[in-house]
């Protein structure tokens, strides 16, 4: 167990002349934000303990993180590498501001405890989305796996104090010192969750029966979409259908371009072989305001349900 020191008598240290040398181990961003005012930043990733004995030059090494936990692994690192003189601060920064130590303040950051929830979290729901929601048995698999893997993660980070995904999260351009840098790639991080969130919520398949689907048909109040891959489309496809493979969509496309394939006052029922693809394809369409409408049955199953087909163009 590393020594500690309390922020009140690291105060009194300094204020008799004492030599402190005190480093807090937190991300860039989290030191621009507060800092006591004679602390030096070196992330916990970056420690080196031969530059630190160096710059010690043989006193003792403070440490301090945001509330006693990374100090203490900091301490630990540089014990196990031979430096024996390190002290890390009890209660970390927000105990030193209590105790009245001079601190230097910037802007403000999200902490690096609050980006591993969220991050885990994230993951966890799109795990859980994909094994619940998904048609396809392998990305229910798939998702089964990420969420039990960020569980198991999880778990051993309350182990063995040590959390992978937050020394990996305190690499990221937005935890670093560039203000424009962390802007721009905090706002990244956060639509790269939340397109994650969103993808995974996909659309449902519709409510309406083979029934109505024929009656909509027949009346012109509707019309049929195939998603699946040309080569799918030739080898036989429903009479009258139009075809845009999802390969397509999800390459991004013109309002104008979806214009001569979708119409924008009939219900459009897309269908694939086995209803996945049509689902992923009202997720991209229906944003675009069309009326899309994804059927549970697949291309063969709709043959046998009476809807005439054709082969070729």
């Amino acid at each position: 167990m590393p020594a500690t020191i309390s922020p009140t008598a690291l105060n009194e240290l300094r204020r008799n002349g004492g030599k402190v040398t005190l480093i807090d181990v937190r991300t860039p961003a989290e030191f621009g934000e507060v800092h006591v005012d004679f602390a030096h930043n070196i992330p916990l990733d970056r420690l080196n303990p031969q530059e630190i004995t160096t710059a010690a030059a043989g006193g003792p090494v403070y440490f301090v993180c945001k509330s006693g936990g990374r100090s203490q692994k900091a301490c630990d690192m540089l014990l196990a590498a031979g430096v024996r003189n390190v002290i890390s601060v009890d209660g970390g920064t927000a105990a030193c501001e209590a105790a009245g130590l001079p601190v230097v303040r910037g802007r403000k950051v999200m902490a690096l405890e609050r980006q591993v929830r969220i991050a885990a979290g994230a993951l966890v729901a799109v795990g859980a989305a994909l094994a619940g929601l998904s048609p396809d048995p392998m990305w229910q698999r798939i998702g089964a796996g990420l969420a039990g893997f960020v569980g198991c993660g999880l778990v051993f980070a309350g182990i063995t104090d040590t959390c992978g995904m937050g020394m990996l999260i305190a690499k990221m351009p937005w935890n670093q010192v560039s203000r424009s840098a962390a802007t721009c790639a905090r706002a990244l991080f956060l639509g790269l969750l939340l397109g994650a969130l969103s993808g995974a919520a996909r659309a449902e398949h519709t409510q309406d029966s083979l029934d109505t689907v024929k009656q909509a048909l027949a009346q012109q109040q509707a019309v049929m979409l195939d998603v699946r891959e040309l080569e799918e489309w030739q080898a036989g496809h429903l009479a009258g259908a139009g075809l845009l493979p999802l390969s397509v969509l999800e390459k991004g496309g013109t309002l104008q371009a979806y214009a001569q394939v979708l119409p924008k006052n009939k219900i459009i029922y897309c269908y694939c072989l086995a209803g996945g693809r049509c689902m992923e394809a009202a997720a991209i369409l229906q944003p675009l305001g069309y009326d899309v409408r994804a059927l549970r049955s697949g291309y063969p199953q709709l043959v046998k349900a009476g809807f005439p087909s054709v082969i070729g163009k």
